[in-house]
């Protein structure tokens, strides 16, 4: 019986453990979506109007287009504001948040860029 009543502590235990990670990963996501997401889109904007030429006019549309591949997912967010230098590695390790945009980046991983090429 002491057994039993062990197992089911160091059970109960464990889920409260896994809830409070989802509950952090939970809390990244919100972060990128309501801090980060912002600077992203006016990044995007900035960056589109400097290149703006005749050959790339770069207009309203493009920058809808723009905006929406790049704030569709959470991974994406977290792909451009790394790639901008938005945020950057030591800001993901000082906040906590280094394990969940591992993790991030693993279970979006279908809709990062990654520069190759479909085939």
């Amino acid at each position: 019986m002491l057994i039993l009543a062990v197992l089911a502590l160091g059970a109960l235990a464990w889920l409260i453990y896994q809830l409070l990670r989802a509950k952090k990963f939970t809390r990244f996501k919100q972060t990128l979506e309501q801090e980060i997401k912002p600077k992203v889109v006016q990044h995007i904007i900035d960056e589109l109007n400097e290149t703006r030429s005749e050959l790339f006019p770069n207009n309203e549309a493009h920058q809808q287009a723009t905006i929406y591949y790049w704030c569709q997912y959470k991974s994406r967010i977290l792909q451009a504001a790394l790639n901008r230098e938005i945020i950057d590695e030591s800001w993901l390790k000082q906040s906590g948040n280094w394990r969940n945009s591992q993790h991030l980046f693993h279970v979006e991983a279908h809709v990062l860029f990654t520069g190759k090429s479909a085939q």
